[in-house]
């Protein structure tokens, strides 16, 4: 089990940039933060939540939804238990509250990112981004 801390939201604005941070840390004595795929959601407001980026902490895979490819970029510190979203140029349908989540990789991972995450994965309070133009 993991507990998850997200920091870095605030206001934006168009054009700029924001760097999200979510502290990944391990409940159980032992755990393996490499056994986890961490990701990124958010909820617009109004809207349903959705998937917005995932890293795979074993070998660093990265997914990216369509809607944020080329302008986001998320990556992990392992020796810190880290993993960043960089947004680069967000735009007003950007803004909403970031949620950090964690799931065994061993449930899959490579749609997770396409649903709206489920209610056995681990989050993160979430943290806002305003993006204002």
């Amino acid at each position: 089990q993991v507990q998850l801390v997200e920091s870095g939201g605030g206001s934006v604005q168009l054009g700029g940039s924001l760097r999200l941070s979510c502290d990944v840390r391990p409940v159980d004595f032992g755990s393996n933060l490499d056994a986890y795929t961490i990701g990124w959601f958010r909820r617009a407001p109004g809207k349903e939540r959705e998937g917005v980026s995932s890293i795979r902490c074993s070998d660093g895979t990265t997914l990216y939804v369509d809607s944020v490819k080329g302008r986001f970029t998320i990556s992990q510190n392992k020796g810190e238990n880290t993993v960043y979203l960089q947004l680069n140029s967000p735009k007003p349908e950007d803004t909403g509250t970031y949620y950090c989540a964690a799931r065994p990789t061993s449930w899959g991972d490579e749609h997770w990112i396409y649903t709206s995450g489920s209610e056995h994965d681990y989050w993160g309070q979430g943290t806002q981004v305003t993006v204002s133009s």
